[in-house]
């Protein structure tokens, strides 16, 4: 009677396990593969170590496959084919029939190569492509992130803003279809073989569509092209037909703090991140060898307990050990590779050490969505906020804008310490304008709670030598790359001093009424140059400084605000002291000109 007993609770183990094991990987009726894109570089090679070994603490289900694209050339030189399971592809970085160097074709065209030539693209029911600049934390399973045959599900890139206007009607017949969307994608295979030759196409088109790079109609602050692939992407997708389920909780860039109660499964480190005093920027490791240099690690980040004592708000803790999360597991997996390399086994550190112990392996354990993380963007509702009587306040946000000197950062010091003492309400943002060489040599990271922004100081298409011009471009690229859940933003310069809160609620900030302070010396608003730069003159206001705005109003504004300063800055015919009121007469005061007509241009189009 025992064994019989026995018997029985061993099979009823094996039916639970069979049970729960089915939930994690079900039979082959949904079998996953995972993509990701690079090409024959040192610069991808470290990447695809950090994505790999994420890949595997993950237990992402079924195989991944690096999508390979080399020339002959490269491919003779190369030396990582070893670094993960590859499916190679002819390199389209140098277009065959245009002469065009655009690497980021290789994405599509690599795709677009699997589904035709590779046997396993046969075997498979759901896809989920990567980029290599990314950490997976959990398993990434399409069909419980909710998607469907003939509804994919991505990560939502607010930036995208052609999908709005002319370049939208101009590469699709159905820009009403068209989803700002990317980064983590997971279609189903039958979708992605018919949506993925026009992602190609779509891609070449735009491209190729040089009277249309402006930042004003791409979102793209180099005005280059370069984000030609994503939309190359969006294009093709509404073209087929193909409307995503958009998640803008699943994938998080380090150095953001994720919302409360979010639990993000993707870490994309495609923005420069800090936690302290070091930094991290993987623009910096272009040529970084760091993959066959036995024993070499990326510097080493601040250890948990001192980002504990560094940060006492648990939710922006929470976004300090996302960063320590993101680099800590690629030099892990540079550690492994060195291993599988021959390197000799490395001298002992404290670091090495914390990296194969039981409380880094605790922190680094697969993470599982929740039902908050899995909300669409489809179904968030607006909560109404009532000013009246025992209704709650919105929420703030306080943003100023900097660059990498030390000129800034005693305003910085001077600027945060009046925010701490004068109870100004909600977070604040310092937007760090910094070119790749100044940001490598850069010790204030530390100042401020930061956002790392592109300078825009030299003028990536004129030239033109316009520091000033880094504020509107900053507040645009905050807007498009961070998630924002304050209904107000509060703009401040960096020498300015906090005395008391400045809130929407005490000097009447409305959507579509923001407040500012008088800038009486802007004359050019009741002269020719108003004339000149906005259809709408009389609504030009003399205001700077100080801004209080609703978000809503803000990212219909930032890119108007960018691209009158460009205008203004410009039009050097109009620089004289009787129309601008600028003593210098050197156009330096454009940002505020482009503020005021762009402020014009669009509160005009609110109420009309």
């Amino acid at each position: 009677m025992g064994k019989v007993w026995i018997l029985m609770v061993f099979m009823l183990v094996r039916m639970v396990s069979n049970v729960e094991g089915a939930r994690k990987h079900p039979s082959s009726a949904k079998r996953i593969h995972t993509l990701f894109s690079v090409e024959c570089q040192n610069y991808f090679d470290w990447q695809t170590v950090g994505l790999m070994n994420s890949y595997r603490k993950a237990k992402q289900p079924g195989p991944i496959t690096r999508l390979l694209s080399c020339t002959d050339e490269e491919k003779n030189n190369y030396k990582g084919m070893h670094l993960a399971p590859t499916f190679e592809v002819p390199s389209m970085s140098r277009h065959p029939k245009t002469g065009d160097w655009y690497p980021a074709i290789n994405k599509p065209a690599g795709v677009v190569h699997w589904l035709k030539h590779s046997k396993e693209a046969k075997n498979v029911d759901w896809v989920v492509i990567l980029d290599a600049d990314m950490i997976i934390r959990g398993p990434i399973i399409p069909w419980e992130l909710g998607a469907e045959k003939g509804r994919p599900v991505a990560a939502y890139y607010g930036y995208l803003i052609g999908c709005d206007n002319s370049l939208a009607k101009l590469h699709t017949k159905h820009p009403e279809l068209c989803d700002k969307v990317g980064g983590l994608l997971a279609f189903h295979i039958d979708d992605l073989r018919v949506f993925a030759p026009l992602w190609l196409s779509k891609t070449e088109e735009v491209r190729e569509d040089r009277a249309h790079w402006a930042t004003n109609i791409t979102g793209d602050i180099y005005g280059k092209g370069w984000i030609s692939e994503m939309y190359g992407y969006s294009f093709g997708a509404a073209e087929v037909g193909l409307r995503h389920k958009i998640n803008d909780n699943l994938m998080i860039y380090p150095g953001y703090v994720p919302r409360e109660g979010i639990e993000p499964i993707l870490l994309h480190y495609g923005l420069p991140f800090s936690v302290g005093n070091w930094s991290f920027n993987k623009l910096a490791h272009h040529d970084d060898g760091i993959v066959y240099e036995c024993n070499q690690l990326f510097p080493e980040p601040p250890y948990p307990k001192e980002v504990r004592q560094l940060e006492l708000d648990p939710n922006r803790r929470r976004g300090l050990f996302l960063s320590l999360e993101c680099i800590n597991i690629i030099n892990e997996g540079l550690l492994l590779q060195h291993a599988a390399n021959g390197c000799p086994k490395p001298t002992w550190s404290k670091y090495l050490s914390f990296l194969k112990s039981k409380a880094y392996a605790e922190l680094t354990q697969p993470k599982y969505v929740n039902p908050a993380t899995l909300q669409m963007m489809e179904d968030i509702k607006e909560e109404h906020i009532d000013d009246g009587a025992g209704k709650p306040h919105p929420k703030i946000h306080t943003i100023f804008s900097t660059e990498c000197t030390t000129y800034f950062d005693w305003q910085t010091v001077g600027l945060m310490h009046s925010f701490r003492r004068s109870g100004q309400p909600g977070n604040i943002t310092r937007l760090l304008s910094c070119s790749d060489e100044d940001l490598q040599q850069y010790k204030g990271h530390d100042l401020a709670p930061t956002h790392y922004v592109p300078s825009m100081s030299r003028h990536p298409l004129t030239g033109d030598w316009y520091p000033a011009i880094n504020k509107p471009a900053a507040v645009l690229h905050w807007l498009n790359h961070v998630n924002i859940d304050a209904e107000f933003i509060v703009i401040l310069d960096a020498d300015m001093i906090l005395r008391g809160p400045i809130t929407p609620w005490e000097f009447k900030a409305a959507h579509g009424r923001p407040v500012s302070t008088p800038y009486d010396y802007l004359i050019g608003c009741d002269n020719e140059l108003a004339k000149l730069h906005t259809s709408h003159p009389e609504a030009c206001d003399k205001v700077g400084g100080v801004i209080i705005m609703h978000i809503d109003d803000l990212r219909k504004f930032a890119m108007l605000w960018l691209h009158k300063t460009e205008e203004v800055r410009a039009d050097r015919a109009h620089y004289a002291r009787n129309i601008t009121g600028d003593i210098y007469e050197s156009g330096w005061i454009s940002e505020m000109y482009g503020y005021s007509f762009g402020a014009a241009e669009t509160l005009c189009s609110l109420f009309n």
